[in-house]
């Protein structure tokens, strides 16, 4: 095992897109676009990935990517849940990329590595690693059939679709209809892609690559849990020393005292598992129960962590104008995304050879 400590260059890194999400990503901001019929952030997507090179952290140098490690990745996220920015980076630049890394397809690489083309695996967002997952027609060079759940697809440009002959496709976004549906995270919309006689382009084989995108997906979101739960804990405890009752902070109270002790706690842990499943992503040790531990610990973190904060900021935290809901929101989404924090113990249990009772 690597050291899971943060280096410098990690430092810097978050430093840098913690001041750029500063500029871009207010919190007011992100409630208004919640509002709108354009959630996603294009500029800040743009300044993410043409300005700082983000999108490509992935994918190797000599294919117009930064040649980064999951490490690195997993920074930028952590800073994107606390900020629950709306933009596609877990979807195309972690997941897309893993899933085009699979079946060895440069030229969509370069694409998603610059940013100018967002890509999104046409797997619904809960299903989680090695799970079954649903398939479309495939029939005579074109592709047929319906797919529910597909996180950002409202926003891609090319579509990866895993068809019933056992092979992935890129499909253009165009030619396919992508129909948004009611979402509870209005940061990361989903989206029902409909393909009829849409023509497709063979990538690889779907299993393997569906597999490593999806598992990559989970292990990482877990930076992105840990991320937002640190925002909450943090803007809750300066909220608590401001709020006064009885001529005293709200934060002196005893019993308040050991709900954020104990929340710090489950952060401090948190993050622990989140470093370790990245690190194990890049050095590809123990990758399956890195990343099953690391799930099935953050997204009750992350949930409890949000709807702590609401609770906490009192009647101010229910209002829409206040972005606790939007953390709370994106923690629900989150805890079954890639599968849910007990379909991960189940796994862990085969994967370390624990029997039910």
């Amino acid at each position: 095992m690597s050291d899971l400590l943060y280096s410098e260059e990690e430092e810097a890194l978050r430093a840098a897109v913690r001041d750029l999400l500063g500029d871009h990503c207010d919190a007011s901001g992100v409630i208004a676009r919640t509002e709108s019929d354009t959630p996603h952030h294009r500029a800040l997507w743009k300044a993410l990935t043409d300005g700082m090179g983000l999108a490509g952290l992935l994918v190797p140098e000599e294919l117009d990517g930064q040649g980064a490690t999951h490490r690195e990745a997993a920074v930028v996220l952590e800073e994107l849940g606390r900020a629950v920015a709306p933009v596609p980076y877990l979807t195309s630049a972690v997941v897309a990329t893993e899933a085009l890394l699979a079946c060895g397809t440069d030229d969509l690489l370069r694409a998603l590595a610059t940013g100018t083309t967002i890509g999104a695996l046409a797997v619904a967002l809960n299903v989680a690693p090695g799970a079954a997952y649903r398939t479309v027609r495939y029939d005579d060079g074109a592709l047929h059939g319906e797919l529910t759940g597909i996180a950002d697809a409202v926003v891609a440009d090319v579509l990866l679709v895993p068809a019933d002959d056992g092979g992935l496709y890129a499909v253009d976004a165009s030619a396919a209809t992508v129909t948004p549906q009611t979402s509870l995270d209005l940061t990361r919309p989903l989206a029902t892609v409909s393909l009829d006689n849409a023509p497709g382009r063979l990538l690889g084989d779907a299993e393997p690559a569906v597999r490593r995108a999806l598992r990559a997906g989970a292990g990482l979101l877990a930076s992105e849990q840990c991320g937002l739960a640190e925002w909450t804990l943090t803007e809750t405890v300066r909220y608590l020393k401001e709020r006064k009752q009885f001529n005293r902070p709200v934060g002196g109270f005893q019993a308040l005292k050991h709900r954020l002790a104990q929340l710090w706690l489950e952060i401090v842990n948190t993050r622990a598992a989140a470093r370790n499943a990245a690190d194990a992503l890049t050095t590809g040790e123990d990758v399956a129960v890195a990343v099953t531990v690391a799930q099935a610990y953050a997204a009750p973190v992350a949930v409890h962590a949000a709807e702590e904060a609401l609770q906490l900021h009192g009647g101010i935290g229910m209002t829409w104008e206040h972005p606790a809901h939007l953390y709370l929101k994106r923690a629900k989404a989150d805890s079954i995304a890639y599968g849910t924090a007990g379909a991960h113990r189940e796994a862990l249990a085969g994967l370390v050879g624990l029997q039910a009772p």
